[in-house]
């Protein structure tokens, strides 16, 4: 639960300075004496929805690398340390993208990774994951990682994301409107600007439409975990690593990742409709049914 809110909040804290933007520049005069521009509201609901995805994806690697307390591994100091990024390289040549940074920051089994673009992303690792793991098992979860950057999973996410922000903001003020509308029937001065109504139906609905978008963007991010996992296969050159990496995961407690790396991490979820992972077994399964 507390995931969720902090999502909500999050999302509502840059919808609203988004807004508060948009109005000093006069995007949002979408509100006319003769009722709502269509044309201008979609403009707005674009401007706020789009701006909010790719203002969070922009800030995705530094908010990850401060809210993890990720430490990059600039030089290794460790044969560990060395075996990772070699891991990393081997993965990122493999699949055609530019060497990412690679990070380990401590808590549970867990890992993801982030950032705007294919070509200087962050995969980080945690150190219980290298404790509880064996290397052919972080390894397969590594692969994981990499498959999210090669995919381009960030980037799809954040326009995901940006698409159900724009339906909330529009739909939330053409509903918003008609309540408005509604409640303020024989009014002397209907031109007078927006009424009460509107402005309280609207800051309901942001909240309750932006559960439901919640939802629709965790419903992708799950199908992006399977296409991850056969991503790890495929530059293994076989499943059973990332099957039994799954496998063990399965008995291990999943490590709390930043709402803003959550979705590209390797574990994770907060109750089926709200969560961004598929069940371990489900992954298993798709994983055993591939040929």
């Amino acid at each position: 639960m507390k995931r969720i809110f902090l999502f909500v909040l999050t999302n509502l804290a840059i919808v609203t300075v988004l807004g508060v933007v948009a109005s000093l520049l006069g995007v949002n005069r979408y509100l006319t004496a003769n009722g709502l521009d269509l044309t201008s509201l979609l403009g707005f609901a674009l401007i706020i929805g789009f701006g909010g995805a790719f203002l969070s994806l922009l800030i995705s690697k530094p908010l990850a690398k401060f809210s993890a307390g990720v430490r990059i591994i600039e030089t290794p100091q460790t044969p560990d340390e060395a075996w990772i990024v070699q891991t990393v390289r081997q993965f990122a040549d493999k699949a055609g993208i530019g060497m990412p940074e690679v990070g380990i920051f401590d808590g549970e089994p867990n890992a993801f990774a982030t950032g705007a673009f294919k070509n200087s992303a962050l995969v980080a690792v945690s150190t219980g994951l290298l404790a509880n793991m064996t290397r052919e098992e972080v390894e397969a979860v590594i692969g994981h990682e990499v498959a999210h950057v090669a995919n381009g999973d960030m980037v799809t996410m954040a326009l995901i994301q940006g698409v159900m922000n724009t339906f909330v903001v529009f739909l939330s003020r053409v509903i918003g409107y008609a309540v408005d509308s509604f409640l303020r029937r024989g009014d002397d001065n209907p031109s007078s600007g927006p009424g009460v109504g509107y402005m309280v139906s609207t800051i309901v609905l942001d909240i309750v439409l932006g559960f439901l978008a919640a939802m629709i963007v965790a419903w992708f991010s799950r199908q992006r975990e399977f296409r991850a996992d056969a991503g790890s296969a495929q530059l293994m050159g076989r499943k059973q690593p990332m099957m039994a990496a799954l496998a063990r995961l399965g008995g291990l407690p999943a490590g709390d990742l930043p709402r803003a790396v959550e979705t590209m991490g390797i574990n994770g979820g907060i109750g089926k409709l709200f969560s961004t992972h598929p069940p371990i077994e489900e992954r298993i399964a798709a994983l055993a049914a591939q040929q």
